[in-house]
């Protein structure tokens, strides 16, 4: 008795001609469960070694992970992006207005009637409880949309990130890292959703709307944070109107980054949406 090695084919035998030896069946071709684009050696991000091998285009995510179309999340983040500026302008004419009050307080108290003390009191609370609300629901549509383009990106592109995908969310609830690692989370989102140029080079497309968002939505966040504790600590009219101050300023900064929130949005949906359909290669 003889053996073989693993794969070979048996051994002839003087029962059995090699004419008769049957031949071993061919080897089906591996699966490939994704829509393949070809893909050459990655050029390096600035700051990043180069992808180390040519792979196909999407890359095998890992499992689980796999091409999301974030249209839809976009479209809903639009339209209350677009209401919670509204909000935002009508409350910052609401702090405009308190700041008019308090300063003809200051000047001269007998001009300033107490029933419009207690109206902008009344006002302020109901639209603070409105904004409120809208924000929340803003907030988690957002963390949605921006997981999802984090993903999606980790499709595209692998290298291109130094943060876990799971860091599209957490990364908004550590304090003082909050005002960094999103930032560094959507830059990086940005770069992996660009197509390269179509000899295969890296081909870097501006990332102002990021940079311009995030500026706007940090300030806001900043001077909202200063608002609160000057208007909670106010005890006098000069103090109120200092607070109103800042707080309008919170306010204006709160539209513009709503604004550029929108910009962003349909910006890096539009370049993954690109990337997606046509490829990693950008047409000539």
């Amino acid at each position: 008795m003889s053996f073989s090695a693993p794969g070979s084919p048996p051994p002839n035998t003087p029962d059995l001609p090699p004419s008769a030896v049957p031949p071993m069946p061919p080897v089906p071709p591996q699966a490939q469960p994704y829509p393949q684009h070809a893909y050459p050696a990655q050029p390096a991000y600035p700051g990043q070694p180069a992808y180390p091998h040519p792979y196909p285009y999407p890359a095998p995510p890992p499992p689980g992970i796999m091409l999301r179309s974030p249209h839809g999340l976009a479209t809903a983040l639009t339209v209350l992006l677009s209401i919670a500026g509204v909000a935002a302008l009508l409350l910052t004419g609401i702090r405009v207005y308190l700041w008019s009050l308090m300063d003809g307080l200051v000047k001269d108290p007998l001009k300033v009637k107490d029933i419009a003390l207690a109206r902008v009191d009344n006002v302020t609370a109901v639209a603070d409880g409105l904004q409120g609300m809208l924000w929340l629901a803003t907030v988690i549509v957002f963390v949605m949309w921006f997981h999802r383009v984090r993903q999606n990106g980790q499709v595209f592109r692998p290298d291109a990130f130094t943060l876990a995908p799971g860091w599209a969310i957490g990364a908004w609830f550590v304090p003082l890292a909050n005002l960094v690692m999103p930032f560094t989370i959507a830059r990086q989102t940005w770069t992996a959703s660009t197509q390269l140029a179509p000899d295969g080079s890296f081909r870097k497309v501006s990332s102002a709307p990021v940079t311009a968002w995030w500026l706007a939505f940090a300030g806001s966040q900043l001077t909202d944070s200063v608002f609160s504790v000057l208007y909670s600590a106010a005890d006098t009219p000069e103090q109120l109107r200092g607070a109103a101050v800042v707080g309008a300023v919170s306010g204006l900064l709160t539209v513009a980054a709503a604004v550029l929130a929108v910009l962003f949005v349909r910006k890096l949906t539009a370049l993954q949406s690109a990337k997606a359909a046509h490829g990693p290669y950008a047409a000539a």
